[in-house]
């Protein structure tokens, strides 16, 4: 009797493989919560980096949320982001440990309502105190799907390669 990766590697089950690569570049926006990125300078597929958000209401939950907010680009265009939530795959908020990334709930709260997936990167966690630490990861992890601490910009661009941006 044949092992199954034996039995998957013949002729008659070749047919039913695929010969082209499964998926295509995700969508991705970049919001930095409270600096600029050297990470945005690389040239990407299909990232588009953001380096602040202004907004006018809080965020309310449920069915009836409103919010305008707009963030702004690196050449320092406004850009509304529901707009730039509703074409993305994926929105990566960027902070740095010890800052409160209030920005975060106005975020997470549009790619709730566009079932987009969240996933914050807090960098210098190495560097800044545990009761720091707690506060930047208290305001992301509602927001966030993945939650990541990472200890420099160099690993914002090790995540955003995997995850084919």
């Amino acid at each position: 009797m044949d092992s199954e990766s034996a039995r998957m590697s013949s002729a008659a089950e070749a047919r039913f493989r695929v010969d082209y690569p499964n998926s295509k570049p995700r969508v991705v926006k970049v919001v930095a919560l409270d600096a600029a990125k050297r990470v945005a300078q690389r040239e990407w597929q299909r990232a588009t980096f953001f380096t602040s958000i202004k907004f006018e209401d809080q965020p309310r939950g449920g069915e009836g949320w409103s919010v305008q907010a707009w963030l702004s680009d690196l050449a320092g265009r406004t850009k509304a982001l529901l707009e730039e939530v509703a074409s993305a795959d994926l929105v990566v908020m960027v902070s740095s440990a010890g800052t409160s990334a209030q920005a975060a709930a106005v975020i997470g709260e549009a790619c709730a309502a566009r079932k987009v997936m969240t996933m914050a990167l807090i960098i210098g966690g190495e560097q800044r105190s545990n009761e720091e630490l707690s506060k930047t990861l208290a305001t992301l992890r509602p927001y966030a799907s993945m939650l990541v601490i990472a200890s420099g910009d160099e690993y914002i661009e090790e995540m955003l390669s995997a995850l084919r941006a």
